[in-house]
C-alpha cells in the first residue's frame, strides 16, 4: 500500500475528489400508501400482562424464517441454501430478543414510562400504510398468527425502539449509559423467568389492512425511502440487495466512513449495522453478496487500502478479510461475485493496473488472476458476472479511454479479448448489466464527450450490436443501472453541467427506451447506488450541486415487467463508481482528469445498482468512480 498525504492525482484521493466536486459544483451554480381503513379490533391478548423471553425468542425465530426465506441465495453458488437453523443460531436470535427489551428499559428508565400500547398501534399502522413490500408485511403477520398483539410486541416494539432510541442518542448522549446497565436475558433463565411486562396490562390492539398486492407499488411510480435512522449524508459507498434488505456502507460525506444502515423495504425502516470490527473507514470500496454475507474490499482513505471485511446480517457480525495475499490496495476497481468467490479486477493505485485476485471466504484466502493475455490496464471500467465467465470493458488509463475488453474464466485462470467489431466508443465512467445472454453497457464519457450510446455484447457469438437512442436519455456518466428480469433501467447521473433526476428503461428484446416517471421523482443526484427487489429500483445517498451536497434521501422506483423480474444477488458502489455487473450490483468511484467520482451499477445475473458522483477536474487524470456503488461527487 502506497500512502498519500492528502490526494493528488497521481496522488489524488476519493476526499479531494468529493470535496473538489462539491465546489465545482457550486461555481458552475449547477451545484404509497397502501393503509386501508382498520379490520374490526380484536380483544386483548389473554398473554397482555407479558410475555415470556422463551416465548419471544420463539416468535422471533417465526419472523427471522421469514427473512430468511427471501433472502437472496445467488445462483452461482455451488450448494443448496442452507436452513435458518444451519445459518442462525439459537443464541443468536436471543441475542436480538435482548437486544430489543435492553432498548426499551433503556427507553423506559429515561422517560420513566413504558413504550404504550397507543405509539405500538401508530407503529403498527405506519408499517401497513408505508410498506413497500405488502406481501412480505403479509408474511410476517401471518407468522405471528395475525395475533394484533403479538404484532405489536415482537414486530412493531423493536423498529420502535430502535428509532426512538437512535433520536434520543443524537440529543443525549446519557442513553448510552441506560443501555450499558440493562440486565442481560440468557437463555438459562428464558423458561423460568416471569413474563416480561411492557405493555399496560389489557391493551386492545388493532389489526391493520395491508394492501392486497403482493408487489405493493404501481407501474412508473415513485415513493420516498425514510430517512428515519438513515445513515449520515453521503456518496461513494456500495449497497448490495440480500432479498429483503439494502445494505449501505462506506462512502464519504465530508469525513470518510466505516458506518452503514439495512433498510427494510416492508416495514420502511433502517437499523444500523455494527462497527464493531468494521473494515476502517473508505470510499471507493467495492461490495458483492454471498447469499448470506456481504464482502467489502478494498477503497481509498487517503491511502490506497487493501483490507475488507464480511458481514452478516443475520448477526450483524463483522469479520476481517485475509491480507496476506491479498492483491495491492485500489480503488476504481470491479468486483463481481462467482458463487464461491469475489473477483476484484483493475483499477488504481498510484498506476494503472490490470492484476486482480480470487478471495474465497470459505477459507479467508486470496489467489491472484492471471496477467497473461489480460486487458491492458485500466480503471473506471465496467464488469459483470455471466454465470462462467467474468466480463470487463472499457476504462481508461489516465490518458486514453477503451472500447476493448477480455473475458476472464476462474476455472482455467484464462483470459479471451473481447471483439472490437461494432463496439461502442471508447469510453469510462459507464454502467453494464448481465441479462442472462449478454451485457449491456450505456452511457459514459470520454475527452469531454457524454453519451447516450451504448451497446449488447453476446459472449457466445463475440458480437456487438448497438442499442438504440431513440427515447433514449440524456447523455451522462456516474448514473446507476439495474437489471429488472426483462428491462435495464438507468437513472440520475451528471454531464458535468449538471446533475440528472430523469432516466429511461430499455428493452433489449425491443431495442426500445421508455423515459421514467419524474413525479415523486428523488432530487438529482450522482455518485448515488441502486438496487433491483425484485419489482422496484431503490436508489440512495449520492450528490448533487444543490446543497446539502451529500445526501441520505432516496425513492423506490416501481418497474412492472412483461417479464419476471429477478432481484440481483447484490448490488455495491465504492468511492470511485464503477460499472462492474456481478451476481451482485457494486460501483465504484473513479477518479477523473477532473477529480471526480462516479458510481455505476454493476450487470450481473440479477440487475445491479450503481452509484455515480461526478467530481471536478483535478491536475492529473485520475480514475473515476465506477458503476460500483456511490462514487465521490462530481459536477
Amino acid at each position: 500500500m502506497k500512502k498519500k498525504h492528502t490526494a493528488q492525482f497521481g496522488s489524488f484521493s476519493l476526499q479531494l475528489i468529493l470535496c473538489s466536486a462539491a465546489i465545482c459544483l457550486m461555481i458552475t451554480g449547477t451545484l404509497l400508501a397502501f393503509f386501508h381503513p382498520e379490520a374490526p379490533a380484536k380483544t386483548s391478548h389473554p398473554a397482555a400482562a407479558g410475555l415470556t423471553f422463551a416465548e419471544r425468542v420463539a416468535y422471533q425465530r417465526a419472523i427471522e424464517k421469514v427473512y430468511w426465506r427471501h433472502r437472496i441465495w445467488p445462483k452461482e453458488n455451488s450448494k443448496p441454501k442452507p436452513s435458518l437453523d444451519k445459518v442462525m443460531s439459537a443464541e443468536e436470535i436471543e441475542k436480538k430478543v435482548a437486544d430489543y427489551l435492553r432498548k426499551s428499559e433503556a427507553l423506559e428508565d429515561y422517560w420513566q414510562r413504558l413504550i404504550t400500547p397507543d405509539q405500538l398501534q401508530a407503529e403498527m399502522n405506519r408499517m401497513a400504510k408505508d410498506t413497500k413490500q405488502p406481501g412480505v408485511l403479509r408474511e410476517l403477520f401471518e407468522a405471528l398468527g395475525n395475533d394484533p398483539f403479538l404484532i405489536a410486541e415482537c414486530l412493531a416494539r423493536p423498529v420502535l425502539a430502535e428509532r426512538l432510541l437512535s433520536s434520543l442518542n443524537a440529543h443525549d448522549q446519557r442513553i448510552h449509559g441506560e443501555l450499558k446497565v440493562q440486565p442481560e436475558y440468557r437463555r438459562a433463565s428464558a423458561n423460568n423467568r416471569a413474563p416480561y411486562s411492557m405493555a399496560a396490562a389489557g391493551a386492545s390492539y388493532r389489526l391493520p389492512t395491508v394492501s392486497d398486492r403482493s408487489d405493493g407499488c404501481i407501474d412508473q411510480t415513485w415513493t420516498t425511502i425514510s430517512t428515519i435512522n438513515a445513515p449520515a449524508p453521503r456518496a461513494s459507498h456500495t449497497a448490495v440487495w440480500t432479498g429483503s434488505e439494502m445494505i449501505v456502507w462506506g462512502g464519504y460525506g465530508g469525513t470518510y466512513f466505516n458506518t452503514g444502515g439495512r433498510y427494510n423495504p416492508s416495514t420502511d425502516s433502517w437499523t444500523a449495522i455494527s462497527t464493531i470490527n468494521a473494515p476502517a473507514p473508505r470510499g471507493g470500496n467495492t461490495a458483492v453478496w454471498t447469499g448470506s454475507e456481504m464482502i467489502v474490499w478494498g477503497g481509498d482513505n487517503g491511502v490506497s487500502i487493501n483490507t475488507g471485511g464480511k458481514y452478516n446480517p443475520t448477526t450483524d457480525t463483522w469479520t476481517a478479510t485475509n491480507t496476506a495475499t491479498a492483491p495491492l490496495g485500489r480503488i476504481f476497481h470491479t468486483a463481481v461475485w462467482d458463487g464461491s468467490e469475489m473477483i476484484v479486477w483493475g483499477g488504481w493505485n498510484e498506476i494503472e493496473l490490470r492484476t486482480g485476485g480470487r478471495y474465497n471466504p470459505g477459507t479467508d484466502s486470496w489467489a491472484a488472476t492471471s496477467i497473461t493475455s489480460a486487458p491492458s490496464a485500466r480503471y473506471n471500467h465496467a464488469a459483470v458476472w455471466t454465470g462462467s465467465e467474468m466480463i470487463v470493458w472499457g476504462g481508461w488509463n489516465g490518458s486514453n479511454s477503451f472500447n476493448t475488453g477480455g473475458r476472464y474464466n476462474p476455472g482455467t485462470d484464462g483470459w479471451t479479448a473481447t471483439g472490437t467489431n461494432n463496439a461502442p466508443t471508447a469510453r469510462y465512467d459507464h454502467t453494464a448489466v448481465w441479462t442472462g445472454n449478454e451485457a449491456i453497457v450505456w452511457g459514459g464519457r470520454n475527452a469531454g464527450n457524454y453519451f447516450n450510446t451504448g451497446g449488447k455484447y453476446n459472449p457466445s457469438t463475440d458480437n456487438w450490436g448497438a442499442t438504440s437512442t431513440t427515447d433514449a436519455p440524456s447523455g451522462r456518466f456516474s448514473h446507476a443501472a439495474v437489471w429488472t428480469g426483462s428491462n435495464m433501467i438507468v437513472w440520475g447521473g451528471t454531464n458535468m453541467q449538471k446533475q440528472f433526476n430523469t432516466g429511461g428503461r430499455y428493452n433489449p428484446g425491443t431495442d426500445n427506451w421508455t423515459n421514467t416517471a419524474t413525479t415523486n421523482a428523488p432530487e438529482r443526484r450522482a455518485y448515488h447506488t441502486a438496487v433491483w427487489s425484485g419489482s422496484e429500483m431503490l436508489v440512495w445517498g449520492g450528490l448533487n450541486d444543490l446543497g446539502p451536497f451529500f445526501l441520505n434521501t432516496g425513492g423506490k422506483y416501481c418497474a412492472q415487467a412483461s417479464a419476471t423480474a429477478t432481484p440481483t444477488a447484490t448490488a455495491t458502489a465504492t468511492t470511485t463508481p464503477t460499472l462492474t455487473p456481478t451476481a451482485s450490483p457494486t460501483a465504484t468511484l473513479t477518479p477523473t482528469p477532473i477529480a471526480t467520482v462516479s458510481a455505476t451499477p454493476t450487470g450481473t445475473a440479477s440487475p445491479t445498482p450503481t452509484a455515480t458522483g461526478t467530481p471536478t477536474p483535478a491536475p492529473r487524470v485520475t480514475p473515476t468512480p465506477r458503476p460500483h456503488p456511490t462514487p465521490a461527487p462530481r459536477p
